[in-house]
């Protein structure tokens, strides 16, 4: 959202060229499409997860740089 407000605020500019407009407002388009098709995604995951048709799966992190067999750092020296 605040790139979006940066780049209108561009969009906005009095001091800037027709050209950097132009660009800046084809640029703004784009934003404004790739939240709509995220948040069209998002709606879509809700739905699919209230109604039982995709489910959260937990990962685990495996910090292997703890562990002294799996860190070569820590196994190489001895």
């Amino acid at each position: 959202a605040l790139k979006i407000y940066h780049m209108k605020a561009e969009t906005e500019r009095t001091d800037a060229s027709e050209q950097h407009l132009a660009k800046c407002r084809a640029k703004l388009e784009v934003l404004l499409t790739q939240r709509e098709d995220l948040t069209a995604a998002i709606d879509r995951l809700i739905d699919d997860i209230a109604a039982g048709r995709k489910f959260m799966k937990v990962y685990r992190q495996m910090k292997m740089y703890n562990d002294p067999s799996t860190n070569p750092v820590l196994y190489a020296g001895k």
